[in-house]
């Protein structure tokens, strides 16, 4: 991609999202300057910063992914007295002085549009000036919009979203993002991203009426969150599982996947739904295990196996999707870095079972009792199918922060 925003981008945190992200952008070229906020000083010179990012114990080194086995040079002119360097030819200037955002000199370089990758500062109803830092401080600082990388949390629960607050994920909900409205944007977390791309093909297809239940568990990669070794839990903690090593250890967690993916998808208010999590040691690709019960046309059986991966294959075969489809039996190591992929449907493990459930009519809410004493049978048959889907995703580069870059650059081509 050629350059051509005059937007200059800003990244607070370069953990891993953060590092990723400055990966993805280089690549694409379509900043021409971004902006890198640290807020401390790394190692002992801007070239250990450059150490740090040109290496990847995941995904190998930054030239490869950039240019393969035709890799060379894509750090130069490493500058300690500037903090800045070019990668891929395009300048990256690096601050290391504040880490509360409302300090961060964003009006000072220029920076329209900051992308909060550090995890921290996730509400958007918390003011600029709160003591601890929060995500309005960006706006204060001069940037004009924020995209943060994870699901908004509110702190006092007697307070709403504000009107200037949205959730989007790329390919389902983009379109309602308003640029005279909406200053500070959520892109979801990875598994939302995920179960977004598996759920909108069949509510578009089936109809949220026709789904009756919805359940989800994630086999999910360790995360930056997570303890290396066994430690003491921190005060007020009350899952001790988040404080046990991840080397080792299958741990049961929870995920925000479910109420999240109601913002981005409002037909979701209308299904029951359940969503799990269960952290394995691996560091990325992981799996959602989606289980949809749907009610049947009574005078016909239509779906099944076949029919739920037509619904798929279409939406892989969108110009714009972000669906994968495979017939081929893969295994997480065989996702990571797989590009432009929301979800990697499995369809050779697409399984259906339909059966008729009986419902005792007199235990339904709302039936009035002179009809149930009209009627032969007060016990209804209705045929259900239950579907099993699996949908891998890379939640670190391949999912996330594709996704996440993508709708950078929709929010970018708007402000410019």
């Amino acid at each position: 991609m050629e350059n051509r925003s005059d937007v200059k981008l800003g990244i607070n945190g370069l953990g891993r999202i953060g590092k990723l992200s400055l990966w993805n952008h280089v690549e694409k070229k379509y900043f021409k300057e971004i902006v890198v906020n640290v807020g401390r000083d790394v190692g002992s010179s801007l070239h250990d910063i450059a150490h740090y990012i040109i290496r990847d114990s995941t995904y190998g080194s930054l030239p490869l992914y950039l240019y393969g086995c035709k890799c060379g040079d894509t750090i130069l002119d490493v500058d300690e007295q500037h903090g800045t360097m070019t990668i891929n030819d395009v300048k990256v200037t690096f601050l290391r002085k504040h880490r509360n955002p409302k300090e961060i000199d964003w009006q000072k370089h220029g920076v329209r549009l900051v992308v909060d990758a550090t995890g921290r500062f996730l509400d958007p109803a918390l003011l600029a000036d709160s003591p601890t830092g929060a995500v309005r401080g960006h706006l204060e600082a001069g940037a004009h919009t924020v995209i943060v990388s994870a699901p908004f949390k509110i702190r006092d629960k007697s307070r709403t979203m504000p009107e200037d607050a949205l959730t989007a994920v790329m390919g389902i909900n983009e379109n309602d993002y308003d640029p005279l409205k909406h200053r500070i944007i959520s892109a979801a977390s990875c598994t939302t991203t995920c179960l977004g791309h598996m759920m909108k093909p069949l509510l578009d297809t089936i109809g949220a009426k026709k789904i009756l239940t919805a359940s989800m568990a994630t086999v999910h990669a360790a995360t930056g969150s997570q303890e290396v070794l066994d430690r003491l839990a921190k005060p007020g903690a009350t899952d001790l599982r988040k404080s046990r090593g991840i080397l080792n250890n299958i741990i049961l967690t929870t995920t925000g996947a479910a109420n999240t993916l109601s913002l981005v998808i409002p037909e979701m208010r209308q299904i029951g739904f359940m969503a799990e999590s269960v952290r394995v040691p691996i560091t990325t690709g992981s799996l959602i295990i989606l289980v949809v019960s749907i009610q049947e046309e009574e005078s016909k059986i239509s779906i099944n196996k076949h029919m739920i991966n037509d619904i798929f294959r279409k939406a892989a075969a969108s110009p714009n999707g972000y669906v994968v489809y495979s017939e081929e039996q893969n295994v997480s190591g065989d996702i990571i870095a797989m590009p432009k992929a929301a979800v990697i449907i499995e369809a050779s493990e697409t399984h259906t079972r339909t059966a008729e459930v009986s419902i005792d009519l007199e235990k339904i809410c709302g039936i009035r009792k002179d009809i149930l004493a009209g009627m032969e049978n007060e016990v209804a048959s209705i045929p259900l199918t239950q579907a099993v889907i699996y949908g891998w995703y890379d939640n670190e580069m391949g999912n996330y922060v594709h996704m996440l870059g993508e709708l950078t650059l929709h929010i970018a081509g708007q402000l410019d």
